[in-house]
């Protein structure tokens, strides 16, 4: 008998199991990867993750640096930046044509929404409207609003309470500036500012859900 036969079965024993692969490179991968990406997503951070405090002439006019617009999530794919534009226009238009929709909860009637668009055709019907926030980017983002607390019934096109209106929401990685001290030990510099990454969660839509509760 050869000599190296012995050990065959026992190299054998020890040869990891092909379904043990994929979890052994992750645990190989994962102690990497937040090293490798956080710096990317804050763009000036400094060493220990601490981000860079920009003074006033490095901002003109109080915006981001373009670089870290730049390496931020693609918002102008987005929907809530993305019918920012129109909605104004529409907010435009209404000021010169007519007043504004009303916000209270509507009678649906089919012969009168069948080329509306879905916000209005929905049985939990929902507006958009801007939010607007100075201190984050994108500044200006479409939120949705419920305009029913229960949702339309089907048959008789009004209200019932035998659903609930809720919104549905999105995560988005936003960029929030935040005043900062050029000075680590003093008060915040007048015009500086730093810049953090943030989630932040957006109505997008609204549905019905079945009540918690027994009306």
């Amino acid at each position: 008998m050869s000599p190296s036969c012995p050990s065959a079965p026992l190299a054998r024993q020890i040869q990891p199991s092909p379904k043990l692969l994929p979890g052994l490179l992750l645990l190989l991968w994962l102690p990497a990867s937040p090293a490798r990406r956080g710096p990317q997503l804050l763009g000036g951070a400094h060493l220990h993750g601490t981000p860079r405090c920009y003074s006033a002439e490095e901002l003109p006019l109080g915006q981001a640096p373009p670089h870290l617009l730049a390496r931020a999530a693609k918002w102008e794919q987005t929907l809530p930046v993305a019918l920012v534009a129109s909605l104004e226009a529409e907010g435009r238009r209404r000021r010169h044509d007519r007043p504004p929709a009303g916000t209270q909860c509507p009678v649906l009637r089919p012969e009168e929404v069948l080329e509306a668009d879905i916000h209005q055709r929905s049985i939990s019907p929902w507006r958009y409207r801007v939010d607007t926030d100075e201190s984050r980017y994108p500044q200006k983002l479409a939120f949705a609003q419920c305009l029913c607390r229960g949702c339309i019934s089907a048959k008789t096109g009004r209200e019932t309470a035998a659903l609930n209106s809720v919104p549905l929401q999105q995560t988005l990685l936003v960029l929030r500036r935040r005043p900062c001290s050029r000075d680590a030990a003093g008060p915040p510099t007048p015009g500086a500012f730093s810049f953090h990454t943030e989630f932040i969660r957006v109505p997008v839509g609204c549905t019905c859900v079945l009540p918690r509760s027994a009306q």
